[in-house]
């Protein structure tokens, strides 16, 4: 036919060339469009449509089921360790803390204010370091590579003070000194000689700190009630004797850091444990197939759609002469698809460390509850997606995505506000006020007033002991309360309120048409998209009136 078209006058061959053009031009659009519409239709339309099964859908329902089933097994198996540690804790406070009440100060386990009690409380935890084994209804013991009692003094250097002449006169470099009580010389002559040393000649005047530090070790047996292997841990506990201040009380705290490690010899009867453990074992790395299946998956559907993007532009270039709008090409990009993905990568992982916890190789409980907790969320939350197909259930997602930049928008010159009431609260009332010493503190406590928490006692907390500051308190708190209460908040309800109210309007009386959804009107008889999920946001690119010539739709 091209060779015959050379004989012809110039005109015709023109002629059946365009005609030519204008046919696979044509084809090119009709199978353009019947991608689209399948592209764009939920689960059960393309079922209806090529008897395509929604292998996707059945993935995702099945990984929400798995997903939830594992994340209950490790917050059960989690729940055993957390116990376990908040109990020791309380355990070595009313071990090593002489006069315990159970109830802790604040930020402190308990103060004392004479020298006496400074002495009787050191010497207090030497002496149930030393009877450990013989007064601890837990499965502690020692640690064996040789260290001990490590007992820290930090004062400053030789100096003097007499505060009844307003006279000081002493060196600010500070000095340390420490020394070890190992276990096994606690009941020797060696050990007695070192209590009776300088050492625990205080001098208070410049005494800082006194810092004991011992490690200790235990072995987790409730867990083989619940079938599973026990942990063994490794405590790292640190009483500190406060004494910056040099105000007459010396704050005494306690800090336990727990390592869960590997255990090294394993002598328990039994095939229970073994057989319990090869069942979760086997249900994790089903879980993994699942979420790498659906991982695939998900990026395969993603990778084409980049595709018939691509095509699309393209196509309205070449027949159009113009350029697909920014809106339009995000429509492609199916926002869950990256969500799952991100569920999927965070569920492998965490499973693989599940599974190495499981097997007593990791210890990595923190890291494992994480990302097994974060994929778990984006799972579910997931599922309204599938909500989404309906018109009546779409509301919620189509309202936040439209009311989504507004927000974010107001949240940040409100932000400003908020900021510099922190800021104020902090340096004007941290002083006088237990919820404004610092400023993660007075953050939460500003917080809380918004949502109308804890007003009264905020209020009534307030030291009276400068009539200055509790009259600018009382400003302060009326004037923050009622800027975000009755007007950035009410104005923040307002913003989500009206994305509503639009989404309502549009879906009454339809959404804004952009090229693509104009593209596609005339493509048949079923149903591309039910939910029209086309936002207001992408108004912008509705087409102008100076355009409807470009564009051809039969």
């Amino acid at each position: 036919m091209e060779i015959s078209l050379k004989y012809l006058p110039g005109g015709r061959a023109a002629a059946s060339g365009n005609m030519m053009a204008q046919s696979d031009l044509d084809l090119k659009e009709t199978a353009l469009k019947e991608d689209l519409k399948f592209y764009f239709m939920n689960p059960c339309e393309k079922y209806r449509a090529r008897h395509q099964i929604p292998w996707k859908l059945a993935l995702q329902i099945l990984k929400i089921l798995m997903v939830t089933t594992q994340l209950i097994f490790f917050g059960l198996s989690n729940q055993l360790v957390v116990s376990f540690k908040e109990e020791n804790t309380v355990a070595f406070k009313h071990l090593f803390l002489k006069g315990y009440s159970g109830v802790d100060e604040d930020d402190y386990s308990c103060s004392i204010y004479t020298q006496q009690d400074a002495y009787d409380s050191i010497f207090y935890v030497i002496n149930q370091y030393k009877q450990l084994k013989n007064i601890s209804l837990g499965t502690l013991g020692y640690e064996h590579d040789g260290s001990g009692l490590k007992i820290c003094k930090q004062q400053y250097k030789k100096g003097a003070m007499l505060p009844s002449n307003d006279t000081l006169n002493i060196d600010i470099s500070t000095e340390t000194e420490c020394i070890v009580l190992k276990p096994q010389e606690l009941a020797s002559k060696k050990a007695e000689l070192k209590l009776n040393s300088s050492f625990f000649n205080l001098e208070f005047y410049r005494l800082i700190q006194v810092e004991i530090s011992f490690k200790l070790k235990g072995i987790a047996l409730q867990t083989i009630h619940a079938r599973e292997l026990p942990d063994c841990y490794a405590f790292q506990n640190t009483i500190t004797f406060n004494n910056r201040a040099h105000s007459g009380k010396i704050k005494i705290y306690f800090d336990s850091d727990t390592d869960i490690q590997e255990c090294k010899d394993w002598h328990i009867l039994g095939s229970v444990f073994q057989k319990n453990s090869q069942y979760i074992l086997v249900f994790d790395g089903f879980v993994i197939l699942s979420c790498l299946a659906s991982l695939i998956l998900c990026t395969r559907s993603i990778v084409l759609a980049l595709r018939l993007q691509k095509r699309f532009v393209n196509f309205f270039l070449e027949k159009y002469k113009r350029h697909v709008c920014h809106a339009d090409r995000l429509e492609f990009i199916n926002g869950w698809y990256v969500l799952v993905i991100i569920s999927d990568v965070m569920t492998i992982i965490g499973s693989i460390l599940k599974m190495e916890i499981k097997a007593k190789n990791l210890t990595s409980y923190d890291v494992c509850s994480i990302l097994l907790g974060t994929s778990t969320l984006f799972v579910w939350v997931g599922v309204i997606r599938y909500l989404g197909y309906f018109q009546t259930y779409n509301v919620l997602i189509l309202t936040m995505q439209a009311s989504l930049p507004k927000v974010l928008r107001f949240c940040c010159c409100a932000g400003m506000i908020y900021l510099g009431y922190t800021f104020c609260g902090w340096i004007v009332l941290g002083p006088y006020h237990e919820k404004f010493e610092d400023l993660n503190t007075v953050a939460e406590c500003l917080f809380s007033l918004v949502n109308g928490d804890d007003m009264f006692a905020t209020f009534a907390q307030i030291q009276q002991k400068s009539t200055l500051v509790w009259v600018f308190s009382r400003l302060y708190l009326y004037s923050f309360i009622s800027l975000f209460i009755y007007m950035i908040l009410s104005l923040f309800i307002a913003l989500i309120t009206d994305s509503y109210d639009t989404i309502k309007k549009y879906q009454q009386s339809g959404f804004p048409v952009t090229d693509l959804h104009e593209f596609l009107k005339d493509c048949g008889n079923v149903s591309y998209r039910k939910e029209q999920a086309s936002m207001p946001s992408i108004c912008c690119c509705r087409r102008r009136l100076s355009d409807d010539n470009l564009i051809l739709i039969n």
